[in-house]
């Protein structure tokens, strides 16, 4: 009813792009279609335009579902339609004569309704054949402090405090870079239950901490049809599972908190996908209420703890495949 009502007064589709990935032979782009007043069709959007503005603002939007969308990547070019929170998801396979290289790329995506906002670029990270480690992170508590296990001062970071005083977990950053230079053609991967809402703001956070780049994997905020939110275990385990499909030959390092349900979510990941998980590394949170993990887990997949990134990274060095790989050598061959 509201969006109706808008586009009588005016307001237009416009595009918000995200960071997708994929392999040389096909990508998942990733953006969201919103509504918008006729004087914000050009320009950056919010919270762009005011980056250190309070979060809770990032959550005003206005959806647009079903509006028809052209996604244009390499040689390849799908017609969609977004869903009913206005996510544009979608793989797009490539010409097999025009596989795509090891990097970043531009998708173009096109609002085609007349007198949608222009078109804009959606970043997409291709990952080489030849990449057998890969990272991922969760980010609250993980890269980021919130204190998620303290509720109030959880929602109170989440919502109030601005992005400029954030804070990264003490050595994470240097231990993602060292991983980076150790396993340069290593994807990192940022696995989040935050919502798409601060995509922006958790970008600008990772960035500007000295994390390195890679695709954020984030989730809708509000109810579904199934309920009043997302399960995040769901989410994760489901993204993981995508992740372990677009990728057959990465291995990857799982890492997370525990002031969450991380630790669950990787060990259960580990059993589905036995010897695609090289480790699971969970740092400990003050107050956070140890919960062992439900499953069992892969034995390949050494598990580790610590309180920040200095110890994880100290336990991590243990860890033998992440060895081999680092030194050239294969444990396969």
């Amino acid at each position: 009813m509201a969006g109706a009502f808008l586009r009588r007064r005016g307001w237009v589709p416009r595009l918000l792009p995200y960071t997708g990935y994929g392999t040389p032979r096909g990508v998942r782009v990733l953006a969201r279609v919103l509504l918008v007043p006729p004087s914000r069709t050009r320009g950056p959007l919010s919270p762009v335009r005011h980056p250190d503005r309070r979060p809770l603002r990032s959550y005003l939007t206005l959806p647009a579902p079903g509006e028809p969308v052209r996604v244009a990547v390499g040689g390849a070019a799908a017609d969609v339609a977004t869903d009913r929170a206005g996510y544009v998801d979608v793989e797009v396979p490539l010409p097999g004569d025009a596989p795509l290289a090891p990097g970043r790329h531009d998708a173009t995506l096109t609002a085609l309704r007349p007198g949608s906002a222009a078109p804009v670029v959606a970043p997409v990270v291709v990952v080489g054949d030849d990449a057998t480690v890969g990272v991922v992170s969760d980010i609250d508590d993980t890269a980021m402090v919130t204190a998620v296990p303290r509720p109030f001062v959880a929602a109170w970071n989440t919502f109030v405090t601005r992005a400029s005083a954030r804070r990264p977990v003490p050595g994470m950053a240097e231990l993602y870079r060292r991983l980076a230079a150790e396993h340069p053609d290593a994807p990192f991967v940022y696995l989040s239950n935050g919502a798409w809402n601060t995509a922006g703001t958790l970008a600008r956070f990772l960035d500007r901490h000295g994390f390195p780049d890679g695709p954020l994997l984030l989730t809708d905020w509000g109810p579904t049809q199934t309920g009043w939110f997302r399960s995040g275990p769901q989410h994760k385990g489901d993204s993981l599972d995508r992740l372990m499909i677009a990728f057959p030959r990465v291995r990857w390092l799982l890492i997370g908190d525990a002031g969450q349900l991380d630790e669950d979510v990787y060990v259960r990941a580990s059993a589905r996908w036995p010897g695609r998980v090289v480790a699971i590394a969970i740092r400990r949170v003050e107050r956070a209420r140890l919960r062992p993990a439900r499953g069992r887990p892969d034995p390949g997949a050494p598990l580790v703890r610590g309180a920040d990134g200095w110890e994880l990274g100290e336990r991590l060095a243990d860890v033998a495949d992440l060895r081999q790989r680092r030194s050239g050598t294969n444990p396969d061959s």
